[in-house]
């Protein structure tokens, strides 16, 4: 009698420690004792890890159902008192099949970002300039301390003590996860630059897909308030010239009586209407007087800290124990514009640079990513598709011609695309990309944290790794042909346009 015996592996996603609803995914899969077998069950892991964590409503719905995209430039302006707000109208059918909100913020020198949260986790790109931020993690301990000398030695003065603050700097991508509050501030000489993408149809949004900032201090206009899709909707402009007339009042503290905030605080009542803000017309961006002094190291010091718990890393691999032991103190940011962490260069072409949950912990839990790529003297990013991802694209600066093409083979966008404009290419479709500067410059925020993408063409392309006679009878060509459509373009990922004129079509 011969007993078969069949294994089955169990695979579980560890919780997310920003939720406060654990929501475990599992997938079972049959293994048998074969390397190969074992290979292939990895990959799909891989591949299928963050894509069920889309919201239902997006996955039941036809928002990818897109006969043509468009280069977008924001739809919405709100001057503050030290800077600026823009933000893209989220309604947008590239946005609502992606499930993102795009916002891009100019913060000037002295300038503070008032503290807020959102329902969505988001990355954040620094286009332009330097400052610092701060997360305020819920339970973590206020480990930046003022010292009795510097305070003045003496110890009746008041010390302050904060949460750690981070310095960030033109390249540095940054993740927030949902629900936690952060500020910034410009402590440069030039204006900050940062696009925000967020996530509402992450599975950390648990309310609707209308993007949401909860203010904790001042009056701001939301950027988001004229998209927001509900009832409300046609209520919201006559209730907001109301209250502007009344005495506008715009963050979490303008619900709650005075009294009660009085004895929340322990502080008098009429403090306690201060923090409501009301009257208070500067905006979400303000300006700070005599510069923002808080305790935080040398700027090259926490720098360097960085850098050897970046080394560590790479040498030693991400540990994952559900919570992470450094909760408190994780790395949020990660510089993708240093060309000396290329993951792709080519002298004289271009580089591209990845950041994912392995080189960035945090975006484990965020199920988002991103890449930095530069184009020079009209290279070519070969044609090729995100396998488990949409993708927003942000032009950091340049110009370039790109081409998307649908499951159909219908071209839904071919054009140019400039500094400061997004397109989004969803989850599938090929996108081939040609510089029409001498130096394209762009960010793509990606919708899974290990976003994998599979070329077109190329040395590592889909193409190359077919038998020259499937491509000969698929295509209909001689055998000579096959190989020269196999091998001809040697290169991968990035490639030269010499061949390439400037009034020629490019094909995707």
């Amino acid at each position: 009698m011969q007993i078969k015996l069949t294994f089955f592996y169990k695979y579980q996603s560890p919780p997310s420690p920003f939720s406060s609803h654990h929501q475990h995914k599992t997938h079972t899969i049959m293994a048998k004792p074969c390397a190969v077998l074992l290979s292939v069950t990895v990959f799909l892991l891989v591949l299928l890890h963050g894509s069920v964590a889309r919201r239902e409503f997006m996955q039941q719905g036809n928002e990818c159902q897109l006969s043509r995209l468009h280069a977008l430039e924001p739809d919405n302006r709100v001057e503050c008192e030290a800077g600026l707000v823009e933000s893209w109208n989220p309604n947008r059918d590239q946005f609502q099949c992606a499930g993102v909100a795009v916002v891009r913020r100019t913060i000037q020198p002295n300038g503070l970002l008032l503290p807020s949260y959102s329902n969505a986790p988001q990355l954040l790109y620094i286009v332009k300039g330097r400052g610092m931020t701060g997360m305020l993690f819920p339970g973590c301990a206020e480990t930046f301390q003022e010292s009795q000398e510097s305070a003045g030695g003496s110890s009746s003065k008041f010390q302050d003590q904060h949460q750690k603050v981070r310095h960030f700097r033109q390249g540095d991508i940054i993740a927030l996860p949902a629900g936690v509050a952060h500020w910034c501030y410009n402590d440069g000489n030039e204006p900050v630059v940062m696009v925000s993408v967020l996530d509402t149809a992450n599975n950390h949004n648990q309310l609707d897909i209308n993007p949401r900032n909860f203010y904790l201090a001042g009056n701001p206009e939301d950027e988001f308030e004229q998209f927001k899709r509900g009832t409300e909707r046609e209520q919201r402009p006559l209730r907001r010239i109301r209250e502007r007339q009344q005495g506008s009042c715009n963050n979490l503290f303008c619900g709650m009586d005075s009294r009660v905030l009085s004895e929340a605080f322990d502080i008098d009542e009429q403090l306690a209407r201060k923090l409501q803000s009301r009257n208070d017309y500067r905006g979400s961006i303000v300006h700070v007087e005599g510069g923002l002094q808080v305790v935080r190291p040398p700027r090259t010091i926490q720098e360097r800290q960085e850098q050897e718990e970046r080394m560590r890393e790479r040498r030693t691999g991400p540990h994952y124990n559900g919570i992470e032991e450094t909760f408190c103190t994780m790395r949020i940011k990660e510089n993708i514009a240093d060309p000396s962490r290329a993951d792709v260069f080519v002298p004289e072409v271009g580089r591209v640079s990845t950041v994912n949950s392995h080189n960035l912990p945090i975006l484990r839990s965020l199920q988002l990513s991103a890449s930095h790529v530069v184009l020079r003297n009209d290279a070519v990013r070969l044609p090729h598709w995100n396998l488990n991802a949409h993708s927003l694209i942000y032009a950091v600066r340049g110009q370039a011609r790109i081409q998307v093409v649908d499951e159909n083979g219908n071209s839904v966008f071919d054009g140019s695309v400039r500094e400061g404009q997004v397109l989004t290419v969803p989850q599938n479709f090929v996108v081939v990309k040609r510089a029409e500067s001498e130096r394209f410059e762009y960010v793509a925020f990606k919708t899974n944290d290990n976003a994998m993408t599979s070329d077109l063409s190329g040395r590592t392309s889909a193409l190359r790794g077919m038998p020259v006679e499937v491509l000969a009878n698929a295509f209909r060509v001689s055998i000579e042909e096959a190989s020269r459509i196999k091998f001809s373009r040697k290169e991968t990922t990035l490639g030269s346009s010499s061949r390439f004129q400037s009034g020629r079509r490019l094909d995707a």
